[in-house]
């Protein structure tokens, strides 16, 4: 048996010790469109195969090849005639209609977008676009893409800011009055809503800061999603985890608020903390972007914690 041991360790051994020999550039046997595509994927995040989802009300693709519609004028008349009727030649995607890249050309002529890009909604279908104009118009189809694609609309933000700051300020002001719970100003001794409403905060800055100072690392996570926080670069793990944090820290809230207040006054206690964090997701992620939100945030987090020492008696 120790023979047999001995031999079997002695195998693993050699077998362990064997020179494949350094692998090389030379060993890649890559054909001028693979390079291409490889180069053209490192800059633009998306390559054939990719799919999309047409977010815009259309989608308008033309049968004709890239070199032929390289001049604008030639664009513009053959895609829509004066009386606004597409050309024959033209097929016009709608919204929420699935497509996938078919080809990638580059026109250097062209003086409007040099990349044109072919999509196709199914075998019959398919049609050349300005990559500019597409990319305005679709969506990774992913539902991670699309999320980041509603909570990053501007026009969104700034009303769901203004919407949010008046009702919550009402609500908070009801709610005080009738001497209600409510995280912050008459909290009860827990700290996980304290807690729930930093991470909001700090997320939100990270959210902004990474699209501030890590513009195509974000780009590249929008078209490649993942919530293994293990499988991206640090700041984007770092924002990932702070995600699944709030929503473990949002579970562990509602128990403890569950189990310290009745029903009713449990529901109220809630919707005040919901909006709290909500006015924290919009202000803090909206000044960032113009570096308001890093005083704001420790100003924040000292405001949050004195709250919480007074109202525990620390």
């Amino acid at each position: 048996m120790r023979r047999l041991v001995s031999l079997l360790f002695l195998a693993l051994l050699l077998c362990g010790c064997y020179n494949r020999g350094p692998i090389t550039p030379d060993a890649w046997d890559l054909t001028r469109q693979q390079l291409d595509s490889i180069s053209f994927y490192t800059t633009h995040h998306y390559t054939q195969n990719f799919n999309f989802v047409v977010t815009g009300d259309s989608l308008v693709v033309v049968a004709q090849q890239p070199e032929d519609m390289a001049v604008p004028d030639v664009v513009s008349v053959e895609i829509q005639t004066e009386s606004g009727e597409y050309h024959k030649d033209s097929i016009t995607l709608l919204r929420n209609e699935r497509i996938v890249v078919a080809d990638i050309k580059t026109v250097p002529s062209d003086t409007i977008d040099s990349v044109w890009v072919k999509v196709a909604r199914d075998q019959l279908t398919f049609g050349w676009v300005h990559e500019s104009e597409l990319l305005s118009k679709v969506s990774p189809d992913d539902p991670i893409s699309q999320f980041i694609d509603f909570f990053s609309d501007a026009h969104l933000l700034i009303f769901l800011a203004f919407c949010v700051v008046v009702v919550a300020a009402y609500g908070i002001r009801r709610l005080l009055r009738r001497g209600a719970k409510i995280v912050h100003f008459n909290d009860i001794p827990s700290f996980y809503p304290t807690a729930l409403c930093l991470l909001v905060a700090s997320s939100a800055v990270l959210y902004s800061s990474i699209q501030l100072f890590g513009a195509e690392t974000w780009r590249h996570f929008y078209y490649h999603p993942s919530l293994n926080p293990f499988a991206l670069p640090f700041w984007l793990g770092v924002f990932v985890s702070s995600v699944w944090a709030i929503v473990i820290v949002a579970i562990a809230t509602v128990d403890d608020v569950t189990r310290q207040l009745p029903l009713g006054a449990s529901i109220l206690y809630l919707s005040g903390l919901g909006a709290i964090c909500a006015v924290c997701y919009v202000v803090f992620s909206i000044t960032t972007l113009y570096y308001v939100g890093y005083p704001l945030l420790i100003a924040y987090y000292v405001f949050a914690f004195r709250r919480l020492s007074l109202q525990n008696g620390i």
